[in-house]
Protein backbone atom coordinates (compact mmCIF):
# COMPACT_ATOMS: atom_id res chain seq x y z
CA UNK A 1 0.00 0.00 0.00
CA UNK A 2 2.33 2.93 -1.37
CA UNK A 3 -0.01 4.69 -3.23
CA UNK A 4 0.55 8.09 -2.21
CA UNK A 5 -1.38 11.26 -1.78
CA UNK A 6 1.11 14.73 -3.00
CA UNK A 7 -1.98 17.23 -3.65
CA UNK A 8 -2.26 18.39 -7.56
CA UNK A 9 1.19 19.19 -7.95
CA UNK A 10 4.69 17.06 -7.83
CA UNK A 11 6.75 16.57 -4.81
CA UNK A 12 9.62 19.10 -5.59
CA UNK A 13 11.35 19.13 -2.63
CA UNK A 14 10.95 14.75 -2.31
CA UNK A 15 14.05 12.46 -3.26
CA UNK A 16 13.16 8.98 -4.23
CA UNK A 17 15.40 8.29 -1.30
CA UNK A 18 12.53 10.39 0.87
CA UNK A 19 9.75 8.42 -0.85
CA UNK A 20 10.77 5.13 -0.44
CA UNK A 21 10.57 5.79 3.32
CA UNK A 22 6.42 6.65 2.69
CA UNK A 23 4.85 3.27 3.43
CA UNK A 24 2.54 1.55 6.19
CA UNK A 25 4.29 -1.72 7.55
CA UNK A 26 3.13 -2.09 11.03
CA UNK A 27 5.79 -3.89 12.94
CA UNK A 28 5.10 -6.91 14.71
CA UNK A 29 3.04 -6.52 18.18
CA UNK A 30 2.29 -3.13 16.77
CA UNK A 31 0.29 -0.49 19.92
CA UNK A 32 -1.09 2.75 19.51
CA UNK A 33 -0.33 4.57 22.61
CA UNK A 34 -3.18 5.25 24.05
CA UNK A 35 -2.31 8.68 25.80
CA UNK A 36 -1.07 10.48 22.83
CA UNK A 37 -3.64 13.74 23.20
CA UNK A 38 -5.17 15.64 20.35
CA UNK A 39 -8.20 18.11 19.61
CA UNK A 40 -11.50 16.54 19.22
CA UNK A 41 -12.62 19.09 16.35
CA UNK A 42 -16.47 18.30 17.04
CA UNK A 43 -16.00 20.50 20.46
CA UNK A 44 -12.13 21.89 20.73
CA UNK A 45 -11.81 19.54 23.71
CA UNK A 46 -8.78 17.94 24.56
CA UNK A 47 -9.14 13.15 23.73
CA UNK A 48 -6.81 11.20 23.87
CA UNK A 49 -6.68 8.34 21.90
CA UNK A 50 -7.72 5.97 24.26
CA UNK A 51 -10.74 8.08 25.06
CA UNK A 52 -11.25 8.17 21.31
CA UNK A 53 -11.42 4.73 21.11
CA UNK A 54 -13.77 4.31 24.13
CA UNK A 55 -12.57 0.11 24.29
CA UNK A 56 -14.20 -0.57 20.60
CA UNK A 57 -12.52 -1.82 17.63
CA UNK A 58 -11.53 1.36 15.48
CA UNK A 59 -11.04 2.02 11.82
CA UNK A 60 -7.96 4.59 12.47
CA UNK A 61 -7.50 6.55 9.19
CA UNK A 62 -4.65 8.81 9.02
CA UNK A 63 -5.17 11.73 6.87
CA UNK A 64 -4.31 15.41 4.98
CA UNK A 65 -7.23 17.03 5.30
CA UNK A 66 -6.33 19.58 3.18
CA UNK A 67 -5.69 16.13 0.11
CA UNK A 68 -8.02 16.38 -2.42
CA UNK A 69 -6.41 13.96 -4.34
CA UNK A 70 -6.41 10.74 -2.62
CA UNK A 71 -7.65 11.33 0.86
CA UNK A 72 -11.30 12.83 -0.01
CA UNK A 73 -11.76 9.73 -2.43
CA UNK A 74 -10.05 7.32 0.77
CA UNK A 75 -12.25 8.24 3.04
CA UNK A 76 -15.73 7.85 0.77
CA UNK A 77 -15.22 5.11 -0.05
CA UNK A 78 -14.42 3.83 3.72
CA UNK A 79 -17.29 5.29 4.85
CA UNK A 80 -19.69 3.37 1.48
CA UNK A 81 -17.70 0.11 2.57
CA UNK A 82 -18.60 1.03 6.50
CA UNK A 83 -22.43 1.87 6.30
CA UNK A 84 -22.60 -1.61 4.25
CA UNK A 85 -21.32 -3.60 7.30
CA UNK A 86 -24.53 -3.87 9.04
CA UNK A 87 -22.23 -2.80 11.98
CA UNK A 88 -23.47 0.24 14.49
CA UNK A 89 -21.57 3.22 13.90
CA UNK A 90 -20.69 4.37 17.70
CA UNK A 91 -21.51 1.18 19.43
CA UNK A 92 -20.22 -1.77 17.44
CA UNK A 93 -16.69 0.24 16.04
CA UNK A 94 -15.41 3.79 15.85
CA UNK A 95 -14.10 5.75 12.68
CA UNK A 96 -11.00 7.67 13.65
CA UNK A 97 -9.75 9.93 11.54
CA UNK A 98 -6.18 11.51 12.72
CA UNK A 99 -5.03 14.84 10.89
CA UNK A 100 -1.35 14.73 9.53
CA UNK A 101 -0.36 18.53 9.11
CA UNK A 102 -0.36 20.50 12.30
CA UNK A 103 -1.76 23.80 10.66
CA UNK A 104 -5.30 22.34 9.63
CA UNK A 105 -8.11 23.77 11.95
CA UNK A 106 -10.75 22.05 13.09
CA UNK A 107 -13.57 23.61 11.24
CA UNK A 108 -11.52 22.48 7.81
CA UNK A 109 -11.09 19.07 9.18
CA UNK A 110 -14.49 19.26 10.33
CA UNK A 111 -16.00 19.77 6.74
CA UNK A 112 -13.55 17.51 4.85
CA UNK A 113 -15.04 14.87 6.67
CA UNK A 114 -18.58 15.54 6.72
CA UNK A 115 -18.60 16.25 2.87
CA UNK A 116 -17.42 12.58 2.01
CA UNK A 117 -19.09 10.66 5.00
CA UNK A 118 -22.42 13.23 4.19
CA UNK A 119 -24.84 13.73 7.44
CA UNK A 120 -26.10 10.81 8.99
CA UNK A 121 -25.41 8.17 12.04
CA UNK A 122 -21.59 7.38 10.32
CA UNK A 123 -20.67 11.29 10.65
CA UNK A 124 -21.97 11.37 14.24
CA UNK A 125 -19.99 8.50 15.42
CA UNK A 126 -16.75 9.05 13.62
CA UNK A 127 -14.14 11.36 15.91
CA UNK A 128 -11.91 13.60 13.90
CA UNK A 129 -8.64 14.62 15.04
CA UNK A 130 -6.35 17.00 15.06
CA UNK A 131 -3.34 17.66 16.82
CA UNK A 132 0.43 18.90 17.27
CA UNK A 133 3.40 17.13 15.24
CA UNK A 134 4.55 15.36 18.80
CA UNK A 135 1.45 12.93 19.58
CA UNK A 136 0.56 13.01 15.62
CA UNK A 137 3.95 11.45 14.98
CA UNK A 138 3.86 9.21 18.08
CA UNK A 139 1.16 7.37 16.69
CA UNK A 140 2.16 6.85 12.94
CA UNK A 141 6.02 6.03 13.94
CA UNK A 142 4.11 3.70 16.66
CA UNK A 143 1.88 1.89 14.12
CA UNK A 144 4.19 2.19 11.07
CA UNK A 145 2.68 4.89 9.25
CA UNK A 146 5.57 6.80 7.39
CA UNK A 147 4.72 10.16 5.57
CA UNK A 148 6.80 12.42 4.61
CA UNK A 149 6.82 16.66 4.53
CA UNK A 150 7.28 18.18 1.13
CA UNK A 151 7.92 21.96 2.11
CA UNK A 152 8.33 23.38 -1.53
CA UNK A 153 4.95 22.26 -2.26
CA UNK A 154 3.55 22.42 1.17
CA UNK A 155 2.00 18.87 0.92
CA UNK A 156 2.39 15.70 2.65
CA UNK A 157 3.24 12.41 0.59
CA UNK A 158 1.75 9.36 2.76
CA UNK A 159 0.53 6.14 2.16
CA UNK A 160 -3.26 5.57 0.93
CA UNK A 161 -3.65 2.85 3.90
CA UNK A 162 -6.08 2.86 7.48
CA UNK A 163 -5.27 0.58 10.45
CA UNK A 164 -8.29 -1.37 12.28
CA UNK A 165 -7.35 -0.90 16.17
CA UNK A 166 -8.60 -3.25 18.87
CA UNK A 167 -10.08 -1.75 21.86
CA UNK A 168 -6.82 -1.32 23.49
CA UNK A 169 -4.70 0.06 20.57
CA UNK A 170 -3.21 -3.00 19.20
CA UNK A 171 -2.84 -2.97 15.18
CA UNK A 172 -5.42 -5.61 13.81
CA UNK A 173 -5.30 -5.60 10.58
CA UNK A 174 -3.82 -2.91 7.70
CA UNK A 175 -6.12 -2.16 4.93
CA UNK A 176 -6.51 -0.39 1.40
CA UNK A 177 -9.44 1.99 2.01
CA UNK A 178 -9.53 2.33 -2.20
CA UNK A 179 -9.86 -1.38 -2.65
CA UNK A 180 -12.04 -1.84 0.68
CA UNK A 181 -15.24 -3.30 0.63
CA UNK A 182 -17.80 -3.89 3.35
CA UNK A 183 -17.21 -7.66 3.58
CA UNK A 184 -13.04 -7.04 4.30
CA UNK A 185 -14.39 -4.36 6.71
CA UNK A 186 -17.02 -6.21 8.50
CA UNK A 187 -14.53 -9.49 8.89
CA UNK A 188 -11.75 -7.02 9.96
CA UNK A 189 -13.82 -4.98 12.67
CA UNK A 190 -15.01 -8.56 14.01
CA UNK A 191 -11.85 -9.69 14.06
CA UNK A 192 -10.67 -6.65 16.13
CA UNK A 193 -13.85 -6.78 18.55
CA UNK A 194 -12.42 -10.15 19.63
CA UNK A 195 -15.48 -11.61 19.85
CA UNK A 196 -17.84 -8.69 21.25
CA UNK A 197 -18.61 -7.93 17.39
CA UNK A 198 -20.90 -9.63 14.79
CA UNK A 199 -22.45 -12.79 15.76
CA UNK A 200 -21.60 -16.89 14.84
CA UNK A 201 -21.86 -16.64 11.26
CA UNK A 202 -19.17 -13.62 10.90
CA UNK A 203 -17.33 -16.25 12.82
CA UNK A 204 -17.45 -18.68 10.94
CA UNK A 205 -17.09 -16.92 7.76
CA UNK A 206 -13.66 -15.70 9.28
CA UNK A 207 -12.74 -19.72 9.34
CA UNK A 208 -12.97 -19.41 5.50
CA UNK A 209 -11.33 -16.48 4.72
CA UNK A 210 -7.60 -15.54 5.02
CA UNK A 211 -6.24 -12.10 5.32
CA UNK A 212 -3.47 -11.33 2.47
CA UNK A 213 -1.17 -8.29 4.27
CA UNK A 214 0.22 -7.45 0.70
CA UNK A 215 -2.65 -6.19 -0.40
CA UNK A 216 -4.80 -5.53 2.67
CA UNK A 217 -7.58 -7.69 1.55
CA UNK A 218 -9.24 -10.49 2.97
CA UNK A 219 -9.32 -13.55 0.04
CA UNK A 220 -11.27 -17.04 0.31
CA UNK A 221 -9.23 -19.67 1.33
CA UNK A 222 -10.71 -22.59 -0.72
CA UNK A 223 -8.84 -25.74 1.63
CA UNK A 224 -10.58 -24.14 4.51
CA UNK A 225 -13.85 -23.82 2.93
CA UNK A 226 -14.19 -27.15 1.31
CA UNK A 227 -12.74 -28.13 4.95
CA UNK A 228 -15.66 -26.38 6.38
CA UNK A 229 -17.71 -27.73 3.60
CA UNK A 230 -17.09 -30.82 4.23
CA UNK A 231 -17.32 -30.53 8.12
CA UNK A 232 -20.96 -29.57 7.78
CA UNK A 233 -22.10 -32.51 5.28
CA UNK A 234 -20.18 -35.08 7.78
CA UNK A 235 -22.23 -33.64 10.97
CA UNK A 236 -25.38 -33.32 8.75
CA UNK A 237 -25.01 -36.74 7.37
CA UNK A 238 -24.14 -37.83 11.07
CA UNK A 239 -27.47 -36.24 12.18
CA UNK A 240 -29.52 -37.67 9.73
CA UNK A 241 -28.55 -41.10 10.93
CA UNK A 242 -29.24 -40.29 14.03
CA UNK A 243 -32.57 -39.37 13.42
CA UNK A 244 -33.17 -42.70 11.22
CA UNK A 245 -31.73 -44.89 14.06
CA UNK A 246 -34.19 -43.38 17.07
CA UNK A 247 -37.29 -42.81 14.18
CA UNK A 248 -36.33 -46.97 13.11
CA UNK A 249 -36.37 -48.23 16.90
CA UNK A 250 -39.50 -45.96 18.16
CA UNK A 251 -41.08 -48.33 15.03
CA UNK A 252 -40.41 -51.30 16.48
CA UNK A 253 -42.90 -53.30 18.36
CA UNK A 254 -42.93 -53.98 21.31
Amino acid sequence: MVLLCLLAHPAAGLTPKDLSRVGLAPPPGARAPLDAAFTDSADGRRLTLGEALSGRPALLMPLDYACRNVCDPMLAVAGTALGATGLAPGTDYRLVTLGLNPRTDAATARAMVAEQLGQGTLLAGTVVLTGSPGPVEAVTRAVGYAYAYDRDTDSYAHPAGALVLTGDGRVARALSPLAMTARDLRLALVEAGEGRVGGLGDRLVLLCYGYDPQTGLYTPLIRRILTASGVVTVVGIGLLVLGLHRRSRRDQPT
